[in-house]
């Protein structure tokens, strides 16, 4: 059987994952989000009008995770195992670094799901310190890792991260 993304009239479709065995799979991502000094201030201080940035976004990261299905067509919905959202500040951007690990014993990957926590938590930082800064930045959002499945592991070559 030859899995394609198109059916015989040339519409899209789910790639079938029937055939394949399930397997424990991982995926981690990374993006940032950069501000100015004085927005960096108040979300380091914990002084932000919105509240506690790094919690919010890091929660909004992981329910995000969890509806990936829902938001990108053609996507298997999963079980996930775990999502872990991590949102650290950085001075020297300044702003925040995000870091996701979504894990999942399926028949197909969750690189779509850590993908999604990531860019998530970047739009609700975002979201939450706008008021102190218009000229916040997301970017860097991509896949570092992948483990299982049939294409094996993979990993972003080091002097790339």
């Amino acid at each position: 059987m030859t899995l394609t993304h198109l059916d015989e009239q040339g519409r899209a479709r789910m790639v079938d994952v029937g055939e394949k065995e399930p397997s424990r799979r991982t995926a981690v991502a990374e993006g940032w989000v950069r501000m100015s000094d004085a927005a960096f201030a108040l979300l380091a201080a914990g002084a932000n009008r919105k509240g506690d940035v790094l919690t919010v976004s890091e929660v909004a990261g992981v329910m995000a995770a969890k509806r990936t299905a829902e938001l990108i067509p053609l996507c298997h919905p999963v079980g996930l195992d775990v999502v872990q959202v991590t949102v650290t500040p950085d001075a020297e951007l300044p702003g925040v670094r995000v870091r996701s690990v979504a894990v999942v014993t399926a028949r197909t990957g969750v690189e779509m799901e850590s993908l999604v926590a990531v860019s998530v938590a970047c739009l609700t930082v975002y979201d939450m310190v706008k008021a102190a800064d218009r000229t916040v930045e997301i970017g860097g959002i991509r896949l570092v890792e992948k483990t299982g499945g049939r294409s094996g592991d993979w990993q972003r070559d080091h002097k790339d991260r």
